[in-house]
């Protein structure tokens, strides 16, 4: 599989943690599998390859994630 195309992920909030951000998007179950994923240099925030689970992405930040079964991309959004 190529790309999957981006998905809208919505938040209350000015910006969510990488980490809760992923878990919220269901390409995690928990919080050591995004620490995994992370530290494996499979995420990118905004073209720039992230290592920092708690790093804090804001409304409008593009989300990379290299998984097995091909890109998946997330767009952090304002919830309406």
């Amino acid at each position: 599989m190529g790309n999957t195309g981006v998905v809208d992920i919505g938040i209350s909030e000015d910006s969510i943690r990488l980490g809760q951000l992923l878990k919220f998007a269901n390409i995690v179950t928990d919080g050591g599998e995004a620490k995994a994923l992370i530290a494996g240099g499979e995420v990118s925030v905004d073209g720039e390859p992230e290592t920092r689970r708690g790093r804090q992405v804001h409304v409008g930040s593009l989300v990379e994630v290299n998984l097995p079964q091909g890109r998946q991309q997330l767009r952090v959004a304002r919830m309406a």
